[in-house]
């Protein structure tokens, strides 16, 4: 069977609507004996069995996908051997203490390197670099499913804000008073 057609297949019978957001080598899996993976992306890209978000992530497109949590999914792929978690701007706007956040933009701590993700149409997902330890601040994290990332508090996503040096003047200080 050629390449394309196995990739398709595949996809057409795993992926399902929480499941459809694939790093490159989750792909090379689907087809392990092909030894041009970039070529076939490619193609798949180009023939629509795939949608690239960003470099090594790909969206097979399902129906009744969550489109807002294309950003997160693949956050969550990009960095899956690190300690991500949602913070800063992005927890502050989710909880209601900042009401002005740029479109299609979102922020993460990471035990990684600092660095933002050109997802080109769907938009950025921003890292940012913590040394702090799963441990040190565990109480202060829940797990968001629908995301699949871990969500800083409000109070952890202040102490963040204020760790990086980022603008506080969006942050409505009542709300955070009171939630804090």
């Amino acid at each position: 069977m050629q390449p394309l057609k196995q990739l398709s297949k595949t996809l057409a019978s795993l992926a399902d609507r929480e499941h459809c957001v694939f790093s490159s080598s989750d792909l090379a899996a689907a087809v392990p004996e092909c030894g041009q993976l970039a070529v076939l992306l490619s193609r798949a890209t180009k023939a629509g069995v795939l949608k690239r978000v960003c470099r090594g992530i790909y969206l097979y497109p399902v129906k009744d996908y969550p489109p807002g949590d294309l950003l997160f999914h693949a956050a969550a792929r990009l960095r899956a051997g690190e300690f991500n978690y949602i913070s800063l701007e992005t927890a502050l706007s989710d909880a209601g203490i900042i009401s002005q956040v740029p479109m299609n933009w979102i922020s993460l701590m990471t035990s990684g390197r600092s660095h933002v993700v050109d997802c080109g149409n769907h938009g950025h997902i921003e890292f940012v670099h913590t040394t702090q330890q799963p441990e040190e601040i565990g109480n202060e994290l829940t797990y968001d499913a629908e995301r699949r990332l871990w969500r800083a508090s409000v109070r952890q996503a202040l102490r963040d804000m204020k760790a990086t040096r980022r603008g506080m003047e969006l942050v409505d200080q009542e709300v955070a008073h009171e939630l804090v």
